[in-house]
């Protein structure tokens, strides 16, 4: 079997291999892989084709996969909750140290802890996730939030309102 043959088998199932990973795993032998098949039809001497593939394949790998690495690696979404961590908050219900309170953030009502007291209406940074629960800390004294009995009460208004306007 003539060498360049053995070269275009190699060539091929390197090929086969990163398109099964693409990982960016053996194309750097693949193109050595093709510059040994050429040199194969000018030298016969089989370990100077097998240098060569070795030899430019670890230069290759070594000179360009940072940059191909940087330009393939796609940016990473963040998640619903990833997203969420450095976002401030109000507390809707006190958190003592390491006990479950809430706090509003995102316009959505989360559970919360703290490894300090937070009285209702104070804002809170989100520093992290534990769980199902959002780890936060103080950032600023009392900010003036509804509780879930005024919130009640503001509801009951509006819908006396309405019905008063209705009958109109």
């Amino acid at each position: 079997m003539e060498y360049w043959a053995i070269w275009l088998i190699v060539i091929v199932l390197l090929s086969i291999i990163e398109a099964m990973t693409i990982n960016l795993v053996t194309l750097w032998f693949v193109i050595s892989g093709i510059f040994s098949l050429i040199i194969a039809f000018f030298v016969d001497d089989f370990m100077i084709q097998f240098a060569v593939f070795v030899l430019l394949g670890a230069l290759f790998m070594v000179l360009t996969k940072p940059t191909l690495d940087k330009m393939v690696k796609q940016k990473k979404e963040k998640l619903n909750l990833e997203r969420i961590i450095g976002m401030k908050g109000i507390v809707t219900e006190k958190i003592n140290p390491n006990e479950i309170g809430e706090v509003k953030a995102d316009g959505k009502l989360w559970s919360a802890i703290s490894e300090e007291a937070i009285e209702f209406g104070c804002e809170v940074e989100i520093i992290g996730i534990e769980g199902v629960k959002l780890v936060v800390k103080k950032i600023k004294a009392k900010v003036k939030a509804k509780t879930k009995e005024e919130k009640k009460e503001t509801a009951t208004k509006k819908k006396k309102n309405t019905t008063k306007k209705k009958e109109v």
